[in-house]
């Protein structure tokens, strides 16, 4: 069954109309046949977006009781059982109702696409997970929904849904977006013009570059190598030399006037690789590179100048940087150089050549005389063919002259010279015309190929021996030579990417990423088996699932690639777009063996992360020990010592120490009562396991029993809560629990003169409750330790507890849907924030 196909609606902001772009996308649908369903839409009371839905069927919600209210969801059973060709799912990034089957709802989108149903979804840029902390950091509003960005990439569309600042802000002021009670506090926080301005530039980022991939995929599955100028992108090569610095600074530039290009550096290896490059150079240059926002690449390629335009035209580049011929002017009138070459060839790219002052001043020859290019070998029988007969006709002038072993040797020589340019055949091919030429030219009887002296035909023989004994260790020392240079090439490239990898990038991606650029292929796959191993599963697709790939279409089995390499029984790396010679693939299995590593670290950190709650719970579980051996035996003595005096004969108390004594073991036991249910709760939370009763409440009402718990000290505590405030969702009696425990932590630290205040206001959705001290408040950096279980931040006394009412307050605030979170008071102090979600009145129904 074909997977269905996935499109996203991506917003900047609650309100800029997602939702609404998709049931008109669904109505359009419907207007051409096809068979829609609403799987799930959330309208928040808007009234346009309500009237989408009329005549659409709706496929009913799942309902789930979770601590003692209800809630729906997604019926994912029912949507397959309806099967449907689209389904409407809104909030990909909601998170499910524990008891769900899936913990959120991209997951059970992931169900439905694998049913072979389409599926229409929406989501914010704050809730994809890249972006989760920058969001936050903006705004100041953490988002505890997140979708991982890879789902929202493999999306086979996206589209944005753009609004300006200015518009949504008009949108929400006249009421179109949240009640109008609620619009003032959204204008004046989350909602002010430079929020939205930032958050609508992270959404057109995001998109661009989902974009840029979508194109790359494109232009290779058509085998496009045309530039196609959609974004500036400015290629800088690198040879190896002290002038690097001055082009990556120079490109750095070029690309910095025009907002939003890309830098990349390239440096080619060829494949002899004698290319001069000094390690020293190339390792500072990348840093440079990388710290101006671009990024380094390495490619190995023969033709330098083809090398360059392929990888330019690959990434679709705009612009490339190269620096001026550092060779001296008699090398530039031998060969044109790379710079010539590649701004002849570079068709649409600019080409934009830098001078340095390193230019034309010359360089010290690097490669080696005997490395055997094609070039050197046609050279060599082009040396052949035209010079044994000018030699010869030469010769042929001074016959009367020089006698028959002078002639040899001059042949011998040229022969040699043919030898050390071009190699072992066309010296061989000196040798035997060489031969041809003494015998039928120099030898009697001329102009005939028989030899009358015996001295003469042994002086033709060593000829040839000696010229072909020659030719033949020359060959292979060029071939050695080039062995050798192919070596350093391959462990170099090694060595680049593997420390690519170990600085800590994303490896797997990276690492195909970087092989496919090296070796220009248009993909580079992992492959993993689905099952066990069949002898002719290699061409079967449904064999095999693709752990990552990298280009254009992936190879979904081995026997679809060009090239592929088993790293073991059940891990294949498949490569696309062409075939791979020998030292190329010793190269590619050196890669797989890599690949597979970097799997297992990323399954590795997968499991450890899986294990982490389970290692705190167990952690929790040994300070809650050791807090119980001392923090449970005061109280339990204080209360057994006062019983015990009361029931002994031999003192009698007088009804004064009588009342004292009651008193303390009173005192006691409700310390040791609210320590073991602090501890119980403790447990419960941890255990998920904590019951609610979720329901509306008045904070004025809860407040003031919050503070007449702390008996003689409620007189030092102030609440300014107003009866106009909107109820809050929540539990009243773990509310009260959470006040009671705020409120005393701030009486304890106040000084005696200043009183606590207790305060609340509304702010959208929420109501964020404030409970102030003027005590010595609590340095920025221990915020979040201040939370931990058993932490007092280094106070030990006998008479605070087991240090579990903040953390407990904590986690009990987050189970109803609300936050605690310190912050300074101004002047000195600190101000406990506890935000809760608002129960507003439905909208009133509209006139007609």
């Amino acid at each position: 069954m074909p997977r269905g196909r996935l499109r996203v609606y991506l917003g900047a902001a609650p309100g800029v109309g997602k939702t609404y772009a998709m049931l008109c996308e669904g109505r359009r649908a419907m207007a051409r046949g096809r068979d829609v369903v609403v799987g799930y839409v959330e309208t928040h009371g808007r009234a346009r977006t309500a009237e989408l839905l009329d005549g659409m069927e709706v496929v009913p919600r799942r309902t789930l009781v979770h601590r003692g209210a209800e809630f729906t969801e997604l019926d994912v059973d029912a949507v397959v059982a309806r099967r449907p060709r689209v389904a409407l799912v809104d909030e990909l990034a909601h998170t499910n109702v524990p008891g769900s089957r899936n913990a959120k709802r991209w997951q059970d989108v992931d169900e439905l696409l694998d049913a072979g149903i389409d599926v229409v979804s929406t989501v914010n840029i704050q809730h994809l997970e890249s972006l989760n902390d920058v969001v936050r950091d903006i705004t100041g509003v953490p988002q505890r929904e997140t979708v991982p960005d890879e789902v929202v990439r493999r999306a086979d569309q996206v589209e944005l849904v753009d609004m300006s600042p200015e518009a949504l802000r008009r949108r929400m002021a006249h009421g179109n977006v949240y009640a109008p009670e609620k619009v003032d506090a959204a204008l004046s926080n989350y909602f002010r013009v430079g929020n939205l301005t930032v958050l609508r530039e992270l959404a057109l980022l995001w998109v661009a570059g989902k974009v840029d991939e979508q194109l790359d995929r494109y232009r290779a599955d058509h085998g496009i190598e045309g530039t196609w100028e959609a974004r500036e992108r400015v290629v800088v090569a690198l040879t190896g030399g002290p002038e690097g610095d001055t082009l990556v600074r120079r490109a750095a530039r070029i690309a910095g006037r025009t907002k939003g290009a890309d830098l990349l550096a390239l440096h080619v290896t060829t494949g002899d690789g004698l290319t001069g490059a000094d390690p020293a150079h190339l390792a500072r240059q990348r840093t440079l590179v990388e710290s101006m926002g671009g990024t380094y690449h390495q490619v190995v390629g023969d033709d330098v100048p083809r090398a360059l335009l392929d990888f330019a035209r690959g990434v679709n580049a705009t612009q490339l940087v190269l620096g001026a011929s550092r060779r001296g002017r008699f090398a530039q009138l031998l060969s044109p150089g790379v710079g010539v070459t590649t701004t002849a060839l570079s068709g649409p790219i600019d080409v934009h050549m830098i001078t340095h002052e390193r230019a034309s001043k010359g360089r010290r020859p690097s490669r080696s005389g005997a490395a055997l290019t094609r070039r050197r070998r046609l050279l060599g029988w082009a040396m052949t063919a035209l010079g044994l007969p000018v030699l010869t006709a030469v010769l042929h002038g001074l016959r009367d002259t020089l006698g028959l072993p002078s002639q040899i040797l001059l042949f011998q020589m040229w022969v040699i010279a043919v030898a050390l340019v071009g190699g072992l055949w066309p010296a061989m091919g000196a040798a035997v015309g060489g031969f041809l030429l003494l015998n039928y030219f120099f030898t009697n009887p001329y102009r005939t190929l028989l030899v009358s002296d015996p001295e003469a035909l042994l002086a033709l023989m060593v000829f040839v021996v000696v010229a072909a004994a020659v030719s033949a260790i020359v060959d292979v020392a060029a071939r050695r030579t080039r062995e050798a240079a192919r070596a350093g090439a391959d462990a170099e490239l090694l060595s680049t990417l593997a420390g690519h990898v170990l600085r800590g990038d994303s490896a797997l991606p990276s690492l195909l990423g970087r092989l496919r650029e090296t070796f220009g292929l248009s993909s580079v796959t992992l492959l993993e088996r689905a099952g066990e191993p069949t002898p002719d599963d290699q061409a079967q697709p449904e064999a095999w699932h693709i752990v990552a790939t990298s280009g254009g279409r992936p190879a979904t089995c081995p026997g679809v690639a060009d090239t592929d390499v088993a790293v073991d029984d059940r891990l294949v790396l498949a490569a696309r777009g062409r075939l791979l010679d020998a030292a190329d693939r010793r190269v590619l299995e050196a890669f797989a063996a890599e690949a597979a590593v970097a799997l297992r670290q990323e399954r590795l950190r997968e499991q450890a992360a899986r294990a982490e709650p389970l290692a705190e719970a167990d952690r929790m579980r040994t300070a809650l020990l050791a807090a119980v051996s001392h923090d449970l035996r005061t109280p339990l003595a204080s209360a057994k010592a006062a019983v015990e005096s009361l029931r002994g004969t031999e003192i009698d108390w007088s009804p004064e120490d009588r009342a004292e004594l009651l008193a303390t073991a009173d005192e006691s036991l409700t310390t040791l009562d609210r320590l073991v249910a602090n501890l119980l709760d403790m447990s419960r939370l941890q255990a998920g396991a904590l019951g609610l009763s979720l329901q509306p409440v008045a904070l004025d009402e809860v407040v003031p029993l919050a503070v007449d718990e702390l008996g003689p000290l409620a007189r030092r505590v102030e609440d300014t809560i107003s009866f106009e405030l909107p109820e809050v969702l929540t539990d009243p009696a773990l509310l009260e629990r959470i006040l009671v425990n705020l409120v005393s932590n701030a009486v304890r630290y106040s000084p005696p003169a200043e009183k606590v205040l207790v305060t609340a206001s509304s702010h959208g959705e929420q109501v964020q409750i404030r409970v102030v001290d003027r005590g010595p408040g609590v340095p920025r950096d221990a915020h979040d330790r201040m939370f931990l279980p058993f932490q007092r931040l280094g106070d030990r006394d006998n008479h605070t507890g087991p240090g579990l009412g903040l953390a407990l307050s904590r986690g009990l605030a987050e189970a109803m849907g609300g936050t605690l979170v310190p912050d300074e008071t101004p002047g000195g102090g600190l101000t406990m924030v506890l935000t809760l979600p608002a129960c507003l009145p439905p909208p009133p129904p509209e006139v007609p």
